[in-house]
């Protein structure tokens, strides 16, 4: 006999659904404080007891729950927040009338408010789907929701969490979104007794520096930028600064925090010629969108969002990332200090041959036996030149290791330049600037080169062919493994042809998913770069210093290389006091 067909009882139901919005603490913490910000709560404090597992105490000054309809508030689909069934011009983050009963199914679940007016505060309980008698209770205005042993009433689900700090970062990761997206609230959480921020209300940068940390902030820039009745504003860091993780990326939308996988993939595009693989780009954005171009409907978690026209979102958020980074280089966009920097000189350094020797001792007034001791006999005096210390990567007034570029900038940090990276930058703007108005010109050897490669490696290479031919590179195959050299581009200046060759083919082979014909230009520009830049090890003359230093000035994106490395770094006085230890002195 087939088995029999019936329905699942309500408690049971509502457990089923309390699993696609409440599948961990975070989510549970999430929805509890979207609540409060859409009862207009000026102050929010969040109080967990072992990630939220045990207990999570949601506290806000918002308008309340009248004591008529606090039974119906944890009713499932019931909501005050949609003025149609419409579903469009959703302007509040919640909307659905799943979050308090869901939480009620899987916990206990107890709801203290009081309405402005309201002579006292009323209180309901709901365990396991089973919901109490509305009572009198002591409370202040707004609502306070306290949420006990979390998933005690669905046990499958319960062994799948997390440590308790496991989940505990996860919640504070969900406050700190939420804390970002509405500075004008003053938020505060508190985890096992330790306070984890405690931030008033404040304007978007000032929540930024609080939440991302000052030092982040402050070299992060401002950008505003609007296209079709879209603004998008916020701060971005510049390339220089970057993560290992998306942890410092957030996305606000209409004033609801996101982690859209469109909005990530924007910014990570934007990014991607000039940080390095495997880091991530640092930015808090804020979307403004007409309602009715949005969809919020997407997913219970209401986290992911559809937009009528994807496109011109990314098209905004890349072409407004774009221009920031396309701004000269400042020390604003150095990395500020080296935490790992070693004092000790290294074992051999070059300096630049221009620097005056040292005074004699008889003119500094000492007895020669007085410092012969410990004076090096090959010190000499460094002085920048007072002309050039004004522009923003200082004069120079050394090359390390025939390396490195020493510099002093006006505020009298010492900056410190990769020549080859630096170098780098610039001749790939160059070629890309040439290649963009089709004058890449290309040298025709006199003996063409034969290169051995492997079959798959000239497979590459023939395949992008076109595109190596624009760039002023024609190959031809000659036979199994082995391409057949006609041209070069003449900026290259006599590279080893067999080199770049085997070098392209590693980039193409990196950026080989997506096959994208921009991935694959971006990775030849890059190699191309490398090959035709000054090497590190190569002495340089003052000028040639000065001169380098002048045109990453003025060449956009000159802060990191062609594969995303910095170019230059910034070493302030304050961070010089740190390492000396004369904080505080």
């Amino acid at each position: 006999m087939p088995p029999t067909i019936r329905l699942l009882s309500p408690a049971t139901v509502n457990r089923i659904a309390a699993g696609e919005v409440i599948e961990r603490p975070a989510a549970a913490v999430k929805e509890l404080v979207e609540n409060a910000l859409d009862a207009g709560a000026t102050r929010i404090e969040v109080i967990l007891t072992a990630g939220g597992i045990e207990r999570i105490d949601v506290i806000d000054d918002g308008c309340g729950i009248p004591e008529s309809q606090l039974a119906l508030a944890i009713e499932r689909h019931a909501t005050s927040k949609l003025a149609d069934e419409a579903l469009v011009r959703i302007a509040t983050l919640g909307f659905r009338g799943e979050a308090l009963p869901s939480i009620g199914a899987a916990a206990k679940l107890t709801l203290i408010s009081r309405p402005a007016g309201q002579e006292s505060a009323a209180r309901i309980t709901v365990a396991g789907g089973a919901v109490g008698e509305v009572t009198p209770a002591a409370g202040q205005t707004g609502t306070r929701a306290i949420v006990e042993d979390l998933f005690y009433a669905t046990p499958a689900r319960k062994k799948f969490l997390r440590t308790p700090r496991a989940e505990a970062d996860a919640a504070e990761r969900a406050v700190w979104r939420l804390a970002l997206s509405a500075p004008h609230v003053a938020f505060r959480l508190v985890s096992d007794e330790r306070v984890m921020f405690d931030v008033p209300a404040q304007g978007e940068p000032a929540r930024v520096a609080a939440l991302f940390g000052r030092e982040t902030a402050s070299a992060m820039l401002p950008l505003d930028a609007e296209r079709e009745g879209v603004r998008l504003t916020g701060l971005a860091a510049p390339a220089s600064l970057t993560r290992a993780t998306m942890a410092l990326q957030s996305f606000v939308v209409n004033g609801r925090p996101v982690l859209d996988p469109h909005l990530r993939m924007s910014l990570r595009l934007a990014y991607r010629d000039v940080i390095a693989s495997g880091r991530h780009p640092v930015a808090a954005l804020r979307l403004e969108v007409p309602e009715e171009a949005l969809d919020v409907n997407v997913h219970p978690a209401k986290t992911e969002l559809r937009f009528a026209d994807a496109n011109g979102i990314r098209s905004l958020v890349m072409g407004a990332i774009g221009r920031l980074l396309d701004r000269p280089v400042s020390l604003a966009t150095a990395p500020q200090a080296f935490p790992s920097l070693s004092l000790r000189p290294p074992a051999s350094a070059s300096y630049a041959a221009y620097a005056p020797p040292t005074p004699s001792p008889a003119a500094r007034g000492f007895a020669e036996s007085e410092f012969a001791a410990f004076a090096p006999p090959t010190a000499r005096q460094i002085t920048p030149d007072p002309a050039l210390t004004a522009h923003p990567l200082g004069a120079p007034v050394a090359q390390i290791l025939d390396t490195y570029i020493l510099s002093v900038a006006s505020d009298g940090a010492l900056v410190i330049t990769d020549q080859h990276a630096a170098h780098e930058r610039l001749t790939e703007e160059r070629l890309r600037a040439e290649f963009s108005s089709g004058r890449v010109a290309s040298q025709p050897l006199l003996v063409p080169v034969v290169v051995d490669l492997s079959p798959a490696d000239a497979m590459r290479l023939l395949a992008q062919s076109e595109i190596l031919s624009r760039l002023g590179l024609e190959i031809e195959p000659f036979g199994p493994g082995a391409v057949l050299v006609r041209s070069l581009p003449a900026a290259l200046k006599n590279p080893d042809a067999a080199g770049l060759l085997h070098d392209l083919a590693e980039e193409f082979a990196e950026h080989d998913t997506p096959a994208a014909l921009e991935a694959h230009l971006d990775a030849a520009l890059a190699r191309l770069a490398c090959h035709r830049s000054i090497r590190a090890g190569r002495r340089l003359t003052p000028e040639e210093m000065s001169a380098l230093l002048r045109d990453m000035e003025s060449t956009p994106r000159a802060a990191t290389c062609s594969h995303g490395r910095p170019t230059f770094l910034k070493l302030s006085r304050a961070d010089l006091e740190k390492m000396f230890g004369r904080r505080g002195m």
